[in-house]
């Protein structure tokens, strides 16, 4: 029944991508480059506490390219909350795989290196689960009962993980409209579920490891 549900989901999904990211004249119009190419104007930095790190060090943008060294960690985020868009990320592991990811209606960032936050996952082999960050959640995490909820719970991708060799761009196109949250990973539908928070920042992450990232447009859809 499970895979019966999947496929069903799949084959719901495979029309969705002409709908959801054609760009109309009026679409490209309205889209917004996050990222300006050339430093972090429009972006707020979060680091964990170190007494060491330079965060100048730690968040770079040069030449069309974000650089997140991952360690300490920490995530940049927008100035401004977002409800109803359809987001471009492109991204890539220079040296090795390690662990990002993509931070959807973040509540009160800044505060704390875990967020209350849906986060659409990049981590290597895993890009497009969901996890459920500070409380956050969806309504398709059902918690069993009798069971404490663990930390960060995970809602698992559809399809097998399809993300490039280090050194190779990867692209994440997520839409979220009405609380819906739909995500492709390289042109492949991975996820999607409904969130309970509709609206709030949008965050990059760094864990860990060196991670680059491009190309940040979002386009409103309302």
């Amino acid at each position: 029944m499970k895979n019966l549900k999947t496929a069903l989901t799949l084959c719901a999904a495979a029309i969705l991508p002409a709908a959801a990211f054609a760009q109309t004249p009026n679409a490209q119009a309205r889209t917004v480059e996050l990222f300006n190419g050339k430093n972090l104007d429009g972006w707020n930095l979060y680091l964990e506490p170190s007494e060491t790190a330079d965060r100048s060090e730690i968040f770079r943008a040069k030449d069309g390219v974000i650089e997140i060294a991952g360690l300490p960690m920490g995530f940049i985020y927008t100035k401004e909350k977002y409800s109803d868009f359809k987001l471009h990320v492109e991204w890539l592991y220079p040296e090795k795989p390690s662990n990002s990811g993509i931070f959807l209606f973040v509540q009160e960032p800044g505060e704390k290196l875990w967020p209350n936050a849906i986060e659409c996952q990049l981590c290597a082999g895993a890009a497009g689960d969901f996890v459920l960050i500070n409380g956050a959640d969806v309504e398709e995490y059902k918690l069993p009962e009798g069971k404490e909820r663990p930390q960060f719970p995970v809602i698992g991708k559809f399809a097998p993980s399809n993300e490039k060799h280090p050194g190779q761009w990867n692209s994440a196109d997520i839409v979220c409209l009405n609380g819906e949250i739909t995500v492709y990973i390289n042109g492949t539908f991975q996820n999607r579920a409904h969130a309970k928070v509709k609206s709030g920042y949008i965050a990059l992450q760094g864990e860990g490891g060196k991670i680059l990232f491009r190309n940040v447009r979002l386009t409103p859809l309302k």
